[in-house]
């Protein structure tokens, strides 16, 4: 369901920007710049089932991969 995708990609954002300090905002962006929106939405069904430090983890490396420079 459309509003579950939406619900855990804000939930993931928001663990994204706990584990780094920092702000949704920042997260977010930061995370769309890398394809991090698009690979969350992809791998939605893998995803949620992992923990939550896997998820963030997986996304990290994926954002990473894309450019990113958090580690």
């Amino acid at each position: 369901m459309v509003s579950d995708k939406i619900e855990y990609i804000l939930m993931l954002i928001k663990l994204f920007a706990r584990h780094f300090g920092l702000s949704n905002q920042q997260a977010y962006r930061y995370i769309s710049l890398h394809g991090g929106i698009e690979y969350a939405e992809k791998h939605y069904n893998i995803l949620h089932t992992l923990s939550f430090e896997d998820q963030v983890e997986g996304l990290i490396a994926y954002c990473h991969k894309k450019g990113g420079a958090l580690t």
